[in-house]
């Protein structure tokens, strides 16, 4: 399964964020570090603030901050939030998509089973198990 630029692009903040417990960090911040465009970054934080994992302030001290506990955030909550407008193949689409196959096709219901042992193992990590860290790891030596 190949998930959207727009969900790499949100499963990044939420990393972010992850490894800056506490701290207000801006969406220019974020889109510096893993070179990203800050405009598309933006329509990304929307969605997430949207899907109530994110807040942000505006202002010199503002910035992002999760929502909510890394620890109680699931990689598949965030990742089934994003990908909702996006559909791996036509007929599963929200809205069925307009699929020539109807009503003979028996490749659906694998597909969505494949779909639903992906977001079941997404389930399985919260974001804070993937949290960013603050400072790169030194060179040993």
């Amino acid at each position: 399964m190949r998930l959207a630029a727009f969900t790499d692009y949100g499963l990044r903040v939420m990393m972010h964020l992850a490894g800056s417990p506490g701290q207000a960090v801006s969406t220019g911040q974020i889109a510096e570090e893993f070179e990203i465009s800050q405009h598309h970054l933006a329509k990304v934080v929307q969605d997430l603030g949207r899907g109530g994992f994110v807040n942000s302030q505006r202002g010199r001290s503002g910035g992002l901050q999760l929502a909510r506990p890394a620890q109680t955030i699931t990689l598949g909550e965030v990742v089934r939030h994003l990908e909702q407008r996006f559909a791996m193949v036509e007929c599963l689409r929200e809205d069925g998509g307009s699929c020539v196959l109807k009503p003979r096709c028996r490749l659906k219901p694998r597909l969505a089973a494949a779909r639903e042992a992906f977001m079941s193992e997404l389930d399985r990590s919260t974001v804070a198990d993937c949290a960013w860290p603050d400072d790169p790891p030194q060179p040993a030596g």
